[in-house]
């Protein structure tokens, strides 16, 4: 069976500079894949080349059977995977529930838009209670909520998730990771990169290291958390 995603010896370059260098892998339908790597990586060039941010100089992408090569950025949402940006980007003016209607910008559909922001306020309460605010009043970790609601507006068939857990206190760090495994458990695929490596491996099921634009070690979440190389080098474990 086809995977859901299928990269093949991506190569990303700005300008003169190969940010990626030949990465392959697949993300399986109702799979958490995870890339960890340090700064600098490739992870975040590789989720801008795989929605449509940045442009290939080799290689192939393939979701749900079909590459993406020429498709454009929105239409790549229209086919079932969102990205959910490193940084959060959202709107900061305009009001929480606006920025979860952004989301569904592609949809027509009234009923199921009123019935997936009903959910995103199930899923965040605090969004519920805050609808009218203006979203750049949340904070970081209520942004990071925020963003992801946004991304599952568009009721991705694969959910691309950067740094969730990026300058979040602990406490709202493990729930949005826990809301990350309940998403598994409801059946949505999600790509996920993070720096913190122990919380990522703990949820996927298939992990890969990056170096420098390469992937250099991969296998599933739990054996690369038990790796003795991960763990001295990503894990702060002697």
């Amino acid at each position: 069976m086809t995977a859901l995603l299928e990269v093949e010896d991506l190569k990303v370059a700005y300008g003169k500079i190969e940010a990626v260098k030949g990465i392959s892998f697949k993300v399986e339908a109702g799979e958490i894949v995870t890339l960890i790597g340090t700064n600098g990586a490739g992870k975040t060039t590789t989720l801008r080349t795989l929605s449509g941010l940045l442009k290939p100089v080799g290689g192939q992408v393939k979701f749900n059977g079909k590459s993406l090569k020429k498709t454009p950025a929105h239409q790549i949402v229209a086919h079932g995977l969102a990205h959910s940006p490193e940084g959060r980007h959202i709107f900061p003016r305009m009001t929480i529930e606006d920025n979860l209607r952004l989301g569904a910008f592609l949809r027509n559909d009234k009923a199921g838009i009123e019935k997936d922001i009903q959910r995103a306020y199930d899923r965040f309460p605090i969004l519920g209670e805050r609808r009218k605010q203006a979203a750049g009043t949340l904070s970081g970790g209520e942004q990071q909520m925020l963003a992801m609601g946004r991304a599952l507006m568009s009721q991705p068939k694969l959910l691309m998730l950067d740094e969730p857990s990026m300058g979040l206190s602990p406490i709202m760090m493990q729930k949005i990771m826990a809301t990350i495994s309940e998403l598994k458990a409801q059946g949505t695929t999600i790509l996920l990169v993070e720096q913190n490596a122990q919380a990522a491996l703990s949820l996927a099921d298939q992990a890969h290291v990056m170096e420098i634009g390469k992937i250099v070690l991969s296998g599933t979440g739990q054996d690369l958390l038990h790796d003795e190389s991960v763990r001295n080098a990503y894990l702060g474990v002697d």
